[in-house]
This record gives structure tokens, sequence and C-alpha cells, in this order.
């Protein structure tokens, strides 16, 4: 077999050849994508869930035209950036969703840049995850509204202490700000409000956070219907599926009220693949969320553009990614693409007219690192259209599937086909020296700019291993000692405020918070009045009797009393990059932890 590399590089002229035979509307199309968080192939009725209820998607389905061979990485910061650069993640040097890892360099141009220098409004809605501060956030990032959450979900570190998705506090374009409802009912009707407001076409990035953990309604009664035929967990699960469902056939009929639905390409996919183990319903794929077999990485693709004239209710069986619905939209869209673009994927247009149409061969490779340093041959699967070279155990030899004969990838065959191995092999070998210049190079939130008065430092980007990346690992107690890397954009006098708990908390350092919150939400049948992400029942005071800070050449501790809510630094800092390391200390001065929350500015 002969080696093929799948890097495309589009250009202007290829474009313009492309979008020749295109069916044109009148204007420029609007453009949504909706994706979800942790819902899996399976998860749907139209791919034959047997207890699960989605007629909204199911709706969209029918009327799309649908990817079935399509891939993304298996966890969801990977994915999203991925897909709004249009690069493998690991070349956009995102390889985790904590430590750093999750965070989208500010090199890179987004679907949103691209989006708005052709002039398209451009709302992100929901989920981020590829950064919370500067110059990491949506608005940092081609987009000019954003309303959002904790970067990396509800509960995260980066996220208001209290929310558990129903009457929350969210970020809108920076400020935190108040909203009333369950969160994906929020984002929707936020996204709505945005689209029907102004006279240019649209780039509407919605991403909920649902269903990932924790599976929180507003009503236990969403899942009660669930309850008789699953357990407990799925039928929440699937309640909250089922809440996104109502959303989108809302979403449906504002379109059409609004008399956008004709000429708004509406696209439905998610994240990464299923997260209910073995006995979820995952259409015949072996593995889910996290591993490199189909079932972690193999996920729906709805598009839909009437007006487009596509071929709606038709499959399309080609090896499609993430990394190509860039270079998609920019041809539908005719958009003006990046000067230089390098995109990693390619355009499938012609199979959105054409599903039956010959593409050229291809590879493509999906990997889930997680390191602080990278790992070749880590956990790879390396795909083309009739084969998959998997590695998924951290030692042995990699297996061979054919996916045609195969597709729940029960049967290794490379012994069998020895030539097929190699072939593939080679592919990895020129895909890892494609993505690792530059590999690992630190994200920096930039401190001290016009763009964001004040940066918080929160545990999740602790640069550790398993830093605690959500508030009930805090409530915990969960230690990491690491530094946070940070860059000074301006030299000055900072002032460093060091934080056991969150501001809003308003807790001493040595204490615990008191929860003022009402019960909003119900997880698993039990209403919580506390913190609802992973929690467990269990507030921890740490005995912190001082703070140590290194930062540059600052050198300094200072005793904390038992009122303390906070311990303050002024520290002198040339412009430059830093790893700020403030550590909690117990009587004998002993670290107990890296601080969890550091507020920083420039005074």
């Amino acid at each position: 077999m002969k080696h093929r590399f799948f890097l495309t590089t589009l250009t202007i002229a290829a474009t313009l050849l492309l979008s020749a035979d295109v069916a044109t509307a009148a204007s420029q199309p609007n453009v949504i994508i909706v994706i979800t968080d942790d819902q899996g192939y399976g998860d749907l009725s139209c791919h034959g869930n047997p207890v699960l209820q989605t007629p909204a998607m199911d709706k969209l389905h029918e009327q799309s035209v649908r990817l079935t061979n399509f891939h993304v990485d298996p966890t969801c910061a990977p994915t999203r950036g991925a897909l709004l650069t249009g690069k493998y993640s690991h070349r956009a040097r995102i390889w985790h969703t904590i430590a750093g890892g999750n965070c989208m360099r500010a090199s890179e141009t987004t679907m949103a840049d691209i989006f708005k220098a052709s002039g398209y409004r451009t709302g992100c809605f929901g989920k981020w995850h590829l950064g919370a501060s500067y110059p990491y956030r949506p608005i940092d990032r081609g987009f000019e509204e954003w309303v959002g959450q904790g970067d990396g979900g509800t509960g995260t570190t980066a996220d208001w202490f209290t929310n558990d998705r129903v009457n929350d506090m969210y970020i809108h374009n920076g400020e935190w700000e108040q909203y009333d409802g369950w969160a994906p009912d929020v984002f929707f009707e936020k996204a709505m409000d945005f689209m029907k407001d102004g006279d240019r076409p649209f780039f509407t990035y919605l991403a909920t956070y649902i269903p990932h953990t924790p599976l929180t309604i507003p009503d236990k009664a969403w899942a009660d219907k669930y309850r008789d035929k699953v357990k407990l967990n799925e039928a929440y699960f699937f309640a909250c599926i089922e809440g996104v469902d109502r959303q989108i056939a809302k979403l449906d009929a504002f379109l059409h009220e609004e008399g956008l639905a004709d000429n708004t390409i509406l696209i439905f996919m998610t994240d990464n693949g299923a997260t209910g183990g073995k006995n979820v319903h995952n259409a015949g794929m072996r593995g889910n969320k996290g591993m490199v077999y189909e079932g972690g990485h193999r996920v729906p693709f709805f598009i839909r553009w009437p007006s487009g004239k596509l071929a709606h209710g038709s499959d399309v069986g080609a090896l499609t990614a993430h990394i190509d619905v860039s270079p998609t939209l920019i041809e539908l869209c005719k958009l003006t693409p990046p000067v230089n673009a390098d995109f990693d994927g390619r355009s499938f247009k012609e199979l959105l007219y054409n599903p039956e149409a010959t593409t050229t061969e291809r590879s493509l490779v999906v990997e889930k690192q997680r390191t602080l340093k990278p790992e070749k041959y880590e956990k790879y699967a390396v795909m083309n259209q009739k084969w998959r070279l998997v590695k998924e155990q951290n030692d042995g030899a990699p297996e061979l599937f054919d996916i045609a004969a195969d597709p729940g990838q029960q049967t290794d065959v490379a012994d069998k086909h020895p030539e097929i191995v190699e072939s593939l092999l080679a592919d990895y070998e020129q895909y890892w020296k494609h993505v690792s210049p530059g590999d690992r190079v630190v994200a920096r939130p930039v401190i001290g700019t016009a763009h964001e008065t004040e940066t918080l430092l929160h545990a999740s980007d602790l640069y550790a291993p398993a830093p605690p990346w959500n508030h009930a690992y805090v409530t915990q107690g969960r230690t990491a000692i690491a530094p946070y890397p940070i860059r000074i954009a301006e030299s000055g006098t900072y002032r460093i405020e060091v934080r056991r708990w969150p501001r809003e908390a308003d807790a001493a350092m040595s204490g615990v918070p008191t929860f003022g919150k009402e019960v909003d939400a119900w997880v698993y049948d039990k209403p919580i009045k506390k913190l609802i992400y992973s929690y467990s029942g269990k507030v921890k005071a740490l005995p912190v009797e001082s703070v140590h800070l290194t930062v540059g050449a600052i050198d300094h501790t200072k005793p904390v009393s038992s009122t303390d809510t906070c311990t303050v630094f002024e520290a002198s800092l040339k412009k430059g990059d830093y790893n700020l390391q403030a550590d909690l200390l117990d009587k004998q001065g002993n670290p107990i932890t890296s601080a969890y929350y550091v507020y920083v500015r420039n005074i």
C-alpha cells in the first residue's frame, strides 16, 4: 500500500474551483453549530436507542445529510479545539481538558475569526473549554457575543462556586450575571435573541454542557418516565438529552418563524463517544469516551441547509472528521480563508451534494494524550476507509481491524495483514512528525492588559498531572503542589490575592463556607443544597496558618489568622513569563496544597 499523508492545504484557488458548482443562495447563509457534551452515537432514538426519545433530533436527522463515518477526539476540549481550528488538536497544542492543556493558543485562527473577517456576527453560547482567561476566552478568539459558565463546565474551578445549572450565574462577555432557568434553556434562549437581532448573517456556536455530568435537571419528573426502564443515573442522563431535544425543537420553530430556516446551515454533532459504559446503547461499537476504539470518537453529524439544495435525507459513509468542518464551511459560505491556511482537514462539500462521490483516500489519526510530556505511541487510532490500527493498551502491539467487515472491532487481524500494519504505522509516524513541533509549549494567561483587568488563576490550571479541577474536589481538600504559569504583559506592581475558597464563597482560609443557595437542581433523585459537581457531602477545613508565595524574585511568607478570607501580596514584576506558586502552609510550615484560587491584577 502506498503511504498517503492526510494534510490538506486549502488555497484560495482550490476554494474557488470547488465552489463553482454549488447552488448559491441569495445571500451568504447563516450557520449554527449545536454540539452536545458526552452524547454518544447511540444516544438518539433515530440511531436505534430502544429507550431514549429524541423527536427533534430525529426530525433533524431525517431532514439532513448524515455523515455516518464522522470522527472527533475521544475527549471534549481536544475535539472543540480541532473543530474550531481545522487542525489536529495535538498540533493546536490542546492535549488535555485541564492543567492548561485545554487552552487553545492565541496564535491559532479560529472558525469564529474567519466568519467575523467575512462580515458575520459571531456568538458563542455554552461550553467553551478552551481557556478561561485572556487570551483564551471566546471574546478573545473571534466571538463578539459570549454567554457561558465555567470554562470546562458547571462546577469546575473557573465556574461560580454555587452554580448547579438552574438559576445560575453566567459569564456574559467577561462579566458575571444571574439568569433564571436551566442552563441549556438559557443558552438556547440567549442564542436565539442574538440571531434575531442584526442585519448581517450570523455564526452561532451553541454548545450545551449537557448531558455531561453532573446530571442536573430542574424537575425530577423529567427522569421518572425512564425509571422503570434503566438505572437511576441513566434515567437522568436520558432526561438531560431529552431536555436538549426540546430546545432543538424550539430552535427549529424559531428559525421558521423568523424566516431564517431556508438559508441557515444547521449542524448537529457531539464532542466524543458514549459515557454509559458496557450497558449503553452504542450502535454496536466497541469502547466509549476516552478510548480510541470506534465507540470513543465516532459521533453523529447532521447538516441541513434547505436553500443550499444539499442531498438531504442521505447518508455519507466516507471517512470524515471534525477537522474538515472549517474547510467545508469556508466553501459553503464563500468565506475568505486565512492567508496561507494550512488545515489538516479537507472539505467534504462535494459529498453533501453527491454522497456517493469518489474521494481521495486518506488516513486520519485520533489519540488520547493527557500527559504533561508528549507520549508517542500512547493511545491512538490510525484510520482509513477500510482499516483501523488501534493502540488502546499502554503495553503490547497495536491491533488491526477491518472496520467494514468487523464494525464492532472484535477480531484483531494484525498477524494476517502485516503490510497494512506497516503502512498505517508509517502514516502515524508522519502524523507525529507533523503535530509535534512546539509540542507542550505551556499555556500562560496574560495578566495586566485592558482586555481583562483582573485574572483568576484557579486550581484546574495548576501545572500538575492531576490538579483538583472542580469545586467538589476543592471542598474535599484534594491537593496539588504546583505552579500557575503566567505572563506579565507590562512591568509594574501587581496585587496577588491568595485564597483557599473563591470570593463568592466568603469563607475563612481555615474554615468552610456557609451555603446559602436554595435547592434548584435535582441529581439522582436527591435535592442538593450545596455543591453538585461530584458532591460527596464532605466539606473539609484545612489547617492553614500561613501562605508562601514565590514568583520571580519574590519569595515571601505571610501568616493567616483564623478569620482571614485571603492573603494579599504586592509584587513588582517585570514584563515576561513566570511560574507563580502560592502554597498554603500548616502550623509547622509544611505545604498543604497550592492555593485553589488566586486573583491577580496590575495596580
